[in-house]
């Protein structure tokens, strides 16, 4: 098997943000700490691959999942320093978007 001339940090960092929904969960982030169901609205996602991108999210030190020790408990979703880093590339990805990208037509 040949051996990749990719780095394998930027291959892994690849990985990461290529999950589906992750980057527009990053974009949604960038204006501030959210609740679930704040993120959940604003997307058109399903509660349970929210659930498990945040988790994966958490696990890699991207977002902070902050409990509100409240009747009823309050959970908000929030970008790390690490994922703050993130938000000059998920910028530049819009502004391509925007210039390159065609606008999707509803069939």
């Amino acid at each position: 098997m040949e051996q990749s001339n990719l780095c394998p940090r930027f291959q892994k960092g690849m990985d990461i943000i290529s999950k589906r929904w992750t980057g527009l969960i990053v974009f949604q982030l960038l204006s501030g700490p959210q609740r679930f169901c704040a993120v959940q609205s604003a997307l058109p996602i399903s509660g349970r691959l929210l659930s498990e991108r945040f988790k994966d999210l958490e696990n890699e030190g991207i977002v902070d999942r902050h409990v509100y020790p409240e009747i009823p408990v309050r959970i908000e979703y929030s970008l790390t320093e690490k994922g703050r880093a993130l938000e000059p590339i998920i910028r530049e990805i819009q502004v391509w978007s925007q210039d390159w990208i065609e606008p999707i037509t509803e069939a």
